[in-house]
Formats: structure tokens, C-alpha cells, sequence
């Protein structure tokens, strides 16, 4: 009964979140002048320039790290397996065109997010929809609605799920009953977490660009040895997504099932537009709001378009006993992406990936982690708020690793839809003031990692912003000032 009251809650909510994903990526695509091409190769010039160190506080590549670590996990591997499985090859396409615009949605809602930041007594900000909703809307409600779905959607729904992903991958791998898993991730969660955010970003700024080269280095191993087969595979993508070969319909059929299913996964993976990355954008330390816009931005193309694609190819090299379309159900998606390698490379492969999609969930529940304090910070109770935020993710990752994926990616559909549907319309009535921040940021002559933002004499913002950080030197300082050390 529960199962079908949130598969039918899904769809209306699915189709909801098309609209409104669909509409905020074209519309900031056109307000920015398509700030996801024009400044492409600025956006990493922003991130390989930006790992200073930021004094007390936490730097631009770390913040990146942090929302890098919830963006690139399971979603990468198990939700394109899971895309695959439903929506045939076709859903990969929608989960490009989504990135794509995503893109100018990541840049508008980071921006902003950095635009109406507070300082915290940790030395570092605090920020993300909730804050932008209460400063820039004028709305506590609105922004205590947003932080409360958020806290449960990060805390709890999608903690259990990069929980039951790893019990699942060390039961096939190594055969790990699931209790001693839940054990194991509740222990080595509650030693990182209790350290706080800042201790999260330490180990993320290594952890989280390292795991993604290394899980990519042995896709592009399994690709370069079936090279000659990569176009039939790409084709096979474009065909699904347009109907042109029903036999690569996956077993929800059709192309109206190759649509939802990689909107869904691909929202779920890049999370451009859902409300959850600017909640890292505001923690950093920059000189200019639209630095960290620009390197969320870079966030999306590096989840979708590098890694998920990279996914999505290995698995569609493989042969018809690993996937096949329509009859590979979802059931089988958590070991999806295993199998492919494994088939290729032999069984040694199989240990190492396991170590590697382990690196992937964990690296997210201490991404998603940082989200779920910072709106606890914003709906209030100090540190004994905090220490509860901390149990809950302890517990959430016991509870997850014994629970049937299928199921926990369908709770956390439904949560993730409120979140986003809340941000989004938060995006649409400010979203002309991230626009005023890039354009302030493109009339500047000076180095990129050199421009500044005066919040007191902006002729482009559109409505006033409250000065506690802006209007001094709290949150703009610059690669190599002397506020670095």
C-alpha cells in the first residue's frame, strides 16, 4: 500500500518538476546570455585558482569538494544503472539536456546563495535557499519550510540510501551480512561528523576529486578497449530518446518513460535546481559572489556530462547477459555497473569497484551531512541542534544499509520534489539578482581571481541585499591577500 501511495505521489511530482526545471533552466540560460557557454573556460580557471587557504574559513575548491562529494555518489552509478534499467539508453539523453541548461539554474541559485550568506561563529558562512528566502523574499515561513524538507531529505531519505547502496555492494562483493555494514558506516560516520563541517571539508577536498579520477580512469579503460564500439552505443542513446528503436525501451517502456526517468536521475545526480549545493556555495570564502556560480556551475558539467556519461557508456559496452533493454529490471541496478567492468576487466576489478562506489556513498553522506547543519542552523537550536542533525545522520546510515533500495530512492523522490519546488520558485523572484551580480563580475578589466564585489555601490542589483558580509572584508578575500596567510 505505501509502495503505491509513493509511486503514484512520484509521477504527479515528477511532472511538476519537469515543468519547472525545464522553464528556470531556459529562462536563466537567456537572463545570463548562456553564462554556461560564454564562461566555460572561466569556470575552471575559478576552480584551479581558488584552493587557498581561506583562513578560518573554508576555500572556494573546498566548498566545490563538498558539493562535488553529495553530487558524484551513487547517483552516478546506481542512478544511471537504475535510468538505464527503466528508461532505456534514451534516459541518458534527458539527463544531458537537463545538465545542460542546469547549468545557468546551478550558477543562479550558488550566486545567490553567496549574495545573502551570514557569518558563523565557526569563522565560516552560512547560506543556501533557506537564508536567501528569508533576506531576499522577506519570508521566515517560506525559508523554515525549505530548511525543515531539506534536513529530512539530507539527514535521513538520501543518507539511507548511499547507506543501503554500499551494504548491497559489500554483500555481492564480499559478502557482508548487511548488520555488520550498518555497524561499521554508523561508527566510521559518527568519528568524521562530530568534528563539523570544517573537519567534512578537510577530508572531502582530497577525497572527492580523487575518488571521481580514479572511478573514471577504469571506465575509460573498459571504453578505450571497445573503442570502436562507443559510436553504436552513443547512437543507441538518441534512438531511445526519440522512439526510433522500441527495442531499447527500457521496462517502464516507451519514450515518455526514457523522459521521466532520466529527469528524475538526473536531477537526482547533478541536483542543479534542487536547493541542495548552495547550501556549500555559501560556506566559501571569495572575493566575488559570482566565483562560486561559476565553479557550481562547473559542478554539474563534471557529475552528468564527465562521470554519469561515462557510466552510462561502460554499461552500454557490455553485453545483453549484463543489459539488456526492457528485460534488466531495476532490482539488478545496484550491481549494474559492477557486472560491466567486471566482465571486462575479470574479477579483480570487482573488489576495487566495490572500494571505490563504498568512496562514492560515503563521501556523499558527509556531503549531504553538511547540507542538513547548515539548515538546522537556520531553523535554530545552536549546538545541541547540531548534535541532534549528527545522530540523526548516524542513525539514518544504521537504518539505510538494512532497508530495499527500490523503495528508499522512491521516499527520497518525493522529498526532493518538495525541495525543489520551493527553490525554484525562490529562483524566479530573485533570480534577476544573480544576473546583476554576473554582470557586475563581466564589467570588471582585472584577473579573474582579482575581482571584487562592492555591494554598497551596485547600480546592477535590483533590490537591496543586508551588508553583514559584502560590505566589508568578511567574505571577498582574494587569492594571495594577506587574509590568507
Amino acid at each position: 500500500m505505501a509502495d503505491a501511495i509513493v509511486a503514484q505521489l512520484n509521477e504527479v511530482l515528477t511532472w511538476v518538476l519537469i515543468v519547472f526545471l525545464i522553464a528556470a533552466g531556459l529562462t536563466f540560460t537567456v537572463l545570463t546570455r548562456g553564462v554556461q557557454f560564454r564562461e566555460f573556460a572561466t569556470m575552471w580557471k575559478v576552480i584551479f585558482s581558488s584552493r587557498s587557504n581561506a583562513g578560518e574559513g573554508i576555500s572556494s575548491f573546498q566548498a566545490f569538494a563538498i558539493s562535488l562529494a553529495s553530487r558524484v555518489g551513487v547517483g552516478n552509478i546506481v542512478g544511471v544503472a537504475v535510468a538505464l534499467s527503466l528508461g532505456g539508453p534514451g534516459a541518458i539523453f534527458w539527463m544531458w539536456l537537463m545538465a545542460a541548461f542546469g547549468m545557468a539554474t546551478a550558477f543562479v541559485e550558488a550566486t545567490l546563495a553567496q549574495l545573502y550568506k551570514i557569518p558563523h561563529d565557526d569563522g565560516t558562512f552560512r547560506g543556501g535557499p533557506a537564508y536567501y528566502i528569508q533576506r531576499g523574499l522577506k519570508s521566515r515561513a517560506g525559508g523554515v519550510i525549505f530548511a525543515a524538507a531539506l534536513v529530512f531529505t539530507f539527514g535521513f531519505a538520501f543518507q539511507m540510501i548511499q547507506a543501503g547502496s554500499i551494504a548491497s555492494v559489500f554483500q555481492n562483493t564480499w559478502s557482508i551480512p548487511p548488520i555488520w555494514t550498518a555497524l561499521g558506516l554508523a561508527v566510521l560516520t559518527g568519528a568524521i561528523i562530530f568534528g563539523g563541517i570544517k573537519s567534512v571539508a578537510r577530508i572531502t577536498e582530497f577525497l572527492a576529486p580523487g575518488m571521481a579520477i580514479v572511478y573514471l580512469l577504469l571506465a575509460f579503460v573498459v571504453i578505450g578497449l571497445n573503442i570502436t564500439e562507443v559510436p553504436a552505443a552513443i547512437a543507441s542513446i538518441f534512438a531511445g530518446a526519440f522512439g526510433l528503436n522500441p527495442a531499447l525501451s527500457g521496462t517502464a517502456g516507451g519514450i515518455l518513460a526514457s523522459m521521466l526517468n532520466g529527469v528524475k536521475r538526473g536531477m537526482y545526480s547533478n541536483e542543479a535546481g534542487m536547493g541542495s549545493a548552495p547550501n556549500a556555495a555559501a560556506t566559501a570564502t571569495t572575493s566575488h559572489p559570482a566565483h562560486q556560480g561559476l565553479i557550481q556551475s562547473a559542478g554539474v558539467f563534471v557529475d552528468t556530462m564527465v562521470v554519469c556519461t561515462a557510466t552510462a557508456t561502460l554499461i552500454l559496452l557490455s553485453s545483453p547477459t549484463v543489459y539488456t533493454p526492457g528485460v534488466t529490471s531495476a532490482d539488478d541496478a545496484a550491481a549494474l555497473t559492477q557486472n560491466a567492468i567486471v566482465e571486462e576487466l575479470g574479477g579483480w576489478a570487482a573488489p576495487v569497484l566495490g572500494v571505490l562506489i563504498f568512496v562514492f556513498a560515503f563521501s556523499t553522506i558527509l556531503g549531504n551531512y553538511s547540507y542538513a547543519e547548515v539548515n538546522q542552523d537556520f531553523i535554530g537550536g545552536g549546538r545541541a541542534g547540531n548534535m541532534a542533525i549528527r545522530v540523526l545522520v548516524v542513525v539514518s546510515t544504521f537504518w539505510g544499509a538494512l532497508q530495499e533500495l527500490s523503495f528508499l530512492f522512491a521516499v527520497a523522490d518525493v522529498f526532493m520534489a518538495v525541495m525543489a519546488a520551493i527553490n525554484i520558485i525562490a529562483l524566479f523572484l530573485l533570480g534577476r539578482q544573480a544576473v546583476g551580480v554576473l554582470r557586475d563580475f563581466r564589467s570588471q578589466s582585472a584577473p579573474v581571481m582579482e575581482r571584487t564585489f562592492d555591494l554598497q555601490n551596485n547600480p546592477d542589483l535590483r533590490e537591496r541585499v543586508p551588508g553583514e558580509v559584502w560590505d566589508s572584508d568578511a567574505g571577498r578575500r582574494t587569492v594571495g591577500s594577506p587574509h590568507h596567510g
